[in-house]
């Protein structure tokens, strides 16, 4: 919490600061206000001077109104502070998330990134809220009445400083044990939102197989060990109020056995007992609040450790460089040198998704990569924008290793197609205009032709301006999938990368896409990544791969006579007398 609060506090400081004040006066004016009662008693009560109560009355009357005017202040402080500082965390957590590689999100997982984004990132902003507010006027209101009672009388003061140092022993040891179940309470937290989220992702297919019942189970599983974790740091939590309650409530016992010796005496007045317990109430009041907010911080503290971790998780996928790459027009468009790849971090050979790939692909040219379920296709595709980074080996691009490139640049000469379309809520031209926001209406309606998306967005009441739901639930798969291949020709990238994604399109719409893609060729490079033979079979180089292994290399022509894979695939497609022809 103390880094998070070192890195966010800043621009707020004075705000704090100015809100801890004004809570201090508020506080001053409220252990005041027992002296001022037991006088009224004392001087005015007892004595039946009407004088003295109305003086003292209106006195206690002024007191309230200047303390609700500082609280005031108090209170918007701790508003501006606590919602700025969750604002300016938001927007860090959610710039560093948006750099992240694949690999970083894959190692926290979106579920537990949205959790911390959200859920932790809002306990901060209550501990923030109460710090302002509370954390400064219990332990003071506490001391204060403490100092209070010593200069009433110094032995029953004793009797409550002794209290004190119980209860805060009490809130010592109940801290110590709840801290790490803070932790695992929030980790259990976001596997109720891993299974949440890919319920209501996939319902679906959940409701189409039959699922709700499986699905309910696991997220019963899932939400009863959250509520297991709870509750032991319930249970601990619930010691605290009771052992403290009755430190507190046995010292007041002990402070009135002692007291009514010192009445009887006449070395205490009525008016001063009163004030007394007073004092010992508001000990008592101060001492639950701060129970409370120790668990609000213990929250809090495991929230700021997760933030924090995502935080200062290092970028693996970053720029070298801000200076643009000059292209080199004589070297190969792409060219892949001993390539290995590993999703982990394992060493060994046998848990690569590819092991030493190498091609060189030239401008204009196309290259289609085909191969069974789990070959590695995705992972080639993946590594060319940098989604992730190659474990080992060069990944050159006309000429320059593409980490040598900005990732500005880089994006730009690469236009990569995912197998599972995404479009975000907006119009279709805000979609389209992703790569380049200055696209003209032309270029946008050119590269829906290409797309083969033109006729059907014609058609639409809105055409460009055509909304689109979260995720394109509006349009068809192949639609989706056409718009995606429209939004990554937009500014005409140097290397195209489809990875699968004409697999939602019929086969006359295909054949129509991948016409209009060869007329590209001059300019674009292109990489098509399928499952279907008549879709790379036509390429200038076809890569057939086995395992992460390259189990062939060449024209349709050459491995039907030298690769048996890409012949058994072939077969599996097309009869004989179609595969001869």
């Amino acid at each position: 919490m103390r880094r998070l609060l070192q890195q966010f506090l800043g621009p707020y400081t004075s705000k704090a600061i100015l809100g801890v004040l004004t809570k201090m006066v508020e506080v001053v004016f409220e252990v005041l206000t027992p002296l001022v009662v037991a006088r009224m008693i004392d001087y005015g009560v007892h004595a039946h001077d009407i004088t003295a109560v109305s003086r003292l009355g209106f006195l206690l009357l002024l007191f309230a109104v200047v303390s609700y005017s500082f609280t005031l202040i108090c209170q918007k402080c701790a508003s501006l502070c606590s919602q700025g500082i969750g604002t300016d965390i938001r927007k860090a957590l959610y710039e560093h998330i948006s750099q992240f590689s694949s690999a970083e999100v894959d190692f926290f997982g979106s579920a537990s990134l949205v959790t911390r984004i959200t859920n932790d990132v809002n306990q901060v902003q209550l501990a923030v809220a109460l710090g302002v507010r509370q954390v400064t006027r219990w332990p003071l209101l506490a001391i204060g009445s403490i100092i209070a009672c010593l200069s009433i009388d110094v032995q029953l003061g004793l009797v409550v400083l002794v209290s004190t140092v119980l209860v805060g022993l009490i809130f010592y040891l109940v801290m110590h044990a709840s801290i790490p179940f803070y932790k695992k309470m929030q980790d259990k937290l976001d596997s109720v939102s891993q299974i949440t989220q890919e319920a209501l992702s996939g319902v679906r297919v959940i409701r189409a197989l039959r699922k709700d019942a499986y699905e309910f189970k696991r997220f019963s599983a899932a939400s009863h060990e959250q509520a297991q974790v709870a509750i032991s740091v319930g249970k601990l939590s619930s010691l605290l109020n009771p052992a403290t309650f009755f430190v507190l409530y046995l010292a007041i016992l002990v402070v009135l056995w002692i007291a009514q010796d010192l009445v009887l005496s006449a070395t205490l007045t009525q008016g001063q007992v009163i004030a007394f317990v007073s004092y010992m109430t508001t000990t008592l009041i101060s001492v639950g609040y701060l129970a409370n907010l120790i668990i609000i911080f213990l929250r809090a503290s495991a929230s700021s450790m997760r933030i924090h971790e995502v935080l200062q998780t290092p970028l693996t996928v970053t720029s070298h460089t801000d200076t643009p790459i000059k292209l080199d027009a004589n070297a190969p468009a792409l060219t892949f040198e001993n390539v290995s790849f590993s999703y982990t971090d394992a060493a060994q050979q046998s848990a690569a998704a590819l092991q030493n790939l190498s091609f060189a692909l030239q401008p204009g040219q196309s290259l289609g990569i085909i191969g069974g379920t789990g070959s590695g296709k995705s992972s080639v595709a993946q590594l060319l924008p940098r989604l992730y980074d190659a474990t080992s080996g060069s990944i050159k691009l006309f000429g320059t290793d593409i980490q040598a490139y900005p990732l500005q640049q880089l994006h730009k000469l690469v236009g990569y197609v995912p197998q599972k379309p995404s479009l975000m809520r907006g119009t279709i031209r805000s979609n389209l205009l992703w790569r380049n926001p200055a696209a003209t209406d032309t270029q946008l309606w050119d590269t829906l032709a290409v797309a083969q998306a033109k006729d059907f967005v014609e058609q639409m009441p809105g055409q460009l301006d055509s909304v689109v739901e979260a995720g394109g639930k509006n349009f068809s798969g192949g639609q989706c999938q056409r718009l995606t291949i429209a939004r990554s020709l937009v500014d005409t990238p140097r290397l195209l990368v489809l990875d699968d994604a004409a697999s939602a399109l019929d086969y006359a719409t295909d054949a129509q896409l991948r016409t209009a893609l060869t007329e590209l060729q001059e300019q674009v490079t292109r990489i098509i990544i399928s499952q279907r033979v008549s879709a790379v079979m036509d390429a200038s180089l076809i890569l057939v791969l086995d395992h992460g292994c390259v189990a062939g290399l060449g024209t349709h022509d050459e491995l039907m006579q030298t690769c048996t894979i890409y012949q058994e695939i072939c077969l599996s497609q097309f009869s004989q007398e179609e595969v001869q022809q």
